[in-house]
């Protein structure tokens, strides 16, 4: 008996509704799954597979040069290895919405012309996922070009360590991107953990960038953030250069051979809460203006902070510096001010607090007479703790002829506002005996 005609309408929604549910339930039911196993060839798959599908890699080791031009995912199983064996690229990518995790990608070129990398994401290859991946003995590790969105997650990157620092490619190369996410990622051994260059609206989080020329080479580069990173036993920690509105927050930089953080031709940023210790230098700022440095701790630096080329205008409160041999290095012309709203804490600060407010009652001089003669005569330094010394010191500051420019802190702290500043003690870069 035909069904009538508000019958037929109930099967069609219910008919549609189960396929819905069939949808939804199959989870990857737009996408089908491939599975290579030892022996068989990862690039056939790929040119097999249909945009979304997902290319799972058994535990092997393959070396094959792959070239990936649709979405789709490669998952590792157990971890295989792709090996480029030693040529161009071992992983190229050309195409959106890719996602690449769980395998160790070895084994590029090593042509610095052609930029060869262990995963090559050419532009418009936007919303690459890279996560839970070794890269390791790449000349590049990844190299990323015009390619927004990115997910960098997770991932052990080691460059060819046998190679000289200039012979080496960079770690993660950054190109002309917007709203990068860099987080979570170890790198070592390679020239530049982190190169960026004119890459805008990024996140840096919580990586670990190591044994490297600088932990990161970042230069021209606007609205990032950079937060929970650390870096040590570099040449330099941070280098962040002709750059605006950075945030740059509870970063760690320590025992580097130069610079913890380089603060260099930068406007407009906020830099707080950060850990710089065991460096030749804590801060070098350079061309700074209208920043805010705020609740950093500078200890046991041979320099805590070195200052010049016009850096003013800047925001100093807050901050701990602490067992510094040399606290500042100012190179300027008149003395500049820091603290003026509520002081920094000074390790080497002579005066007193009568009123017990836990404010000094004279004005911190970072740069006195006894500063700037122990920088021509080094030597010197021998006799800081002597009384000699110390009436030198105070002389100085009676008889402003003998006054040098300064960084002038009026509101000197009595106390550090970290009390856990003496874990960072000792914590230098190891310089022959």
């Amino acid at each position: 008996m035909p069904l009538n005609h508000g019958r037929r309408l109930r099967v069609l929604a219910a008919g549609l509704l189960l396929a819905a549910l069939g949808l939804v339930a199959g989870g990857d039911a737009l996408g089908a799954t491939l599975r290579v196993r030892a022996g068989e060839s990862i690039q056939a798959a790929i040119e097999r597979a249909q945009p979304g599908d997902v290319v799972e890699i058994e535990r092997a080791r393959y070396v094959e040069n792959l070239r990936i031009t649709q979405p789709l995912t490669l998952r590792g199983l157990d971890r295989p290895t792709i090996s480029g064996g030693l040529k161009g690229d071992t992983i190229r990518i050309t195409a959106e919405d890719v996602t690449i995790e769980g395998l160790i990608v070895s084994d590029s070129g090593d042509s610095l012309r052609d930029q060869n990398a262990g995963i090559y994401v050419f532009p418009g290859s936007h919303r690459t996922v890279v996560r839970n991946c070794d890269l390791t003995y790449n000349l590049f590790g990844l190299w990323i070009e015009k390619a927004n969105d990115v997910l960098i997650e997770g991932n052990l990157i080691t460059g060819k360590r046998d190679y000289q620092s200039s012979q080496r490619g960079n770690g993660i190369q950054l190109y002309n991107t917007h709203r990068a996410r860099i987080i979570g990622n170890n790198i070592s051994f390679v020239r530049d953990a982190l190169y960026v260059d004119v890459s805008h609206d990024a996140v840096f989080r919580a990586n670990r960038l190591h044994h490297s020329r600088y932990g990161t080479h970042y230069m021209n580069a606007y609205d990032n953030i950079w937060e929970g990173n650390d870096t040590w036993m570099n040449r330099g920690g941070l280098a962040l250069m002709e750059v605006r509105r950075l945030t740059v927050r509870n970063n760690r930089a320590w025992a580097n051979s130069d610079h913890g953080i380089m603060l260099r031709t930068i406007q407009d940023s906020t830099i707080e809460g950060n850990v710089v210790a065991g460096n030749q230098r804590g801060f070098f700022i350079y061309d700074a203006e209208y920043n805010t440095l705020r609740g950093n701790t500078v200890v046991d630096n041979v320099v805590g902070v070195h200052l010049w080329a016009g850096s003013k205008n800047n925001e100093v409160e807050g901050n701990d510096f602490i067992l510094n041999r040399e606290q500042v290095r100012y190179v300027g012309a008149r003395d500049l001010p820091w603290g003026e709203q509520a002081g920094n804490y000074w390790s080497n600060y002579l005066g007193w607090d009568r009123d017990g407010d836990g404010v000094g009652d004279v004005r911190y001089e970072a740069s006195d007479l006894v500063d700037r003669l122990s920088w021509r005569h080094p030597l010197m330094k021998l006799l800081l703790a002597s009384p000699a010394v110390q009436t030198l010191r105070l002389v100085g500051q009676q008889f402003p002829l003998l006054r040098a420019p300064s960084i002038v802190d009026p509101k000197p702290r009595m106390l550090p506002h970290n009390p856990d500043w003496s874990q960072w003690r000792g914590r230098h870069f190891p310089r022959p005996q």
